[in-house]
């Protein structure tokens, strides 16, 4: 689940998918719900997914780690609808964040955080669980395949410059050198 591209936007349903960024400062966005393009500007209250994290009894946690948590709970189905009765969500909510904060965590959070989820489930945004590594893990995955990468076209480069180097002393063996410039 990759949602570093993916807003929400103050007076504006759903969320929406970061698709380019305009000459003012703007974004073209993409509605996840209906798939219509429209510009999101700087005087719209936008927020990243990603920068999303909600109260705890300890620190707080990352929305991603909450869409986790409700995707294993659901084994990749669908979440409880927001619009069950107040106790029930938060009976579910407990079962899948057993340590948010019940006294800064309203249910209103929890009606968003799940509507959130259904929404991003439909567009196809959410993923395998296999591939539902931090950002962090994929960094390192993908560094040690560059560094992999690396070494074996290093390898074919020196063996080319050897084969090369080897090439032009033959050739250089059978110029003569007259000394007139």
């Amino acid at each position: 689940m990759n949602i570093s591209k993916i807003i929400s936007i103050a007076g504006l349903g759903g969320l929406h998918k970061m698709i380019a960024q305009t000459k003012n400062n703007g974004l073209i966005v993409e509605s996840l719900v209906d798939k219509k393009r429209i510009a999101a500007y700087p005087s719209q209250k936008m927020t990243k997914l990603e920068d999303v994290s909600m109260y705890s009894t300890g620190d707080e946690v990352p929305l991603r780690t909450i869409f986790l948590n409700i995707y294993e709970k659901e084994k990749g189905g669908e979440c409880m609808s927001s619009k069950q009765p107040d106790l029930e969500l938060k009976a579910y909510f407990k079962s899948v964040f057993p340590e948010y904060d019940e006294s800064r965590v309203h249910v209103s959070d929890i009606k968003k955080v799940l509507n959130w989820y259904t929404i991003l489930k439909a567009s196809g945004t959410m993923e395998e669980p296999e591939e539902l590594l931090s950002e962090e893990e994929q960094m390192k995955i993908k560094n040690a395949k560059e560094i992999e990468n690396s070494k074996k076209s290093n390898l074919k480069n020196t063996n080319s410059n050897q084969i090369k180097a080897s090439q032009s002393k033959v050739k250089a063996a059978g110029v003569r050198k007259t000394g007139v410039a």
